[in-house]
């Protein structure tokens, strides 16, 4: 039986494309995007590279989540929650988020473009997450979705929870780009 995709059970709206030069979409993730935070064997916390074409006219900014659905904890786990990028950007280079050592953008000389502002993910922090499912729980996905917006900006700051933002996201979302990881711990 197929899982649950949570945004499945969001209006529909115009779909549009987004790529990761760090896993192709239904593969494994790279080690870059596994959490050193909760200790897994080679893990860095990157963020991935991300780029997207093709969003809906009227886009007047994006939102950028990693959302871990398979997590045990009933409602998922946030591991990366980006608002207000600028319409005119369609790409992330890879370490563009924030890592709980600062060594995402320091290692790779990336930051969020201007005006975008990263939420504080499921970890405790604002800024990005890597995998880390539980030992023996089975591949869990990682579902980046890009979305397109129809307002320059929305309402939230660092400490704005993802789910909030998603509430505001039913309201201002034109169109939605996704890829989806897999990582395990066997």
């Amino acid at each position: 039986m197929a899982k649950h995709n949570p945004y499945d059970d969001l209006p529909q709206v115009e779909s549009f494309a987004v790529a990761s030069a760090n896993f192709l979409d239904g593969e494994t993730l790279a080690a870059n995007q596994v959490s050193a935070y909760f200790g897994v064997p080679g893990g860095k916390d990157f963020s991935p590279q991300l780029a997207w074409s093709g969003a809906p006219g009227g886009t007047k900014s994006y939102c950028v989540t990693v959302l871990d659905p398979d997590a045990p904890t009933g409602s998922g786990f946030w591991h990366w929650a980006v608002a207000n990028i600028p319409a005119t950007v369609g790409e992330l280079p890879e370490g563009a988020g924030g890592s709980p050592d600062g060594t995402g953008p320091a290692a790779s000389g990336a930051r969020l473009p201007d005006g975008a502002v990263e939420l504080k993910n499921d970890g405790g922090f604002a800024g990005f997450v890597g995998a880390a499912p539980p030992e023996g729980h089975g591949p869990h996905r990682y579902i980046v979705t890009v979305h397109a917006v129809d307002v320059e900006r929305l309402d939230v700051g660092p400490d704005t929870p993802p789910a909030l933002m998603g509430f505001q996201l039913f309201f201002h979302s034109l169109g939605r780009a996704q890829l989806t990881g897999y990582f395990e711990i066997p």
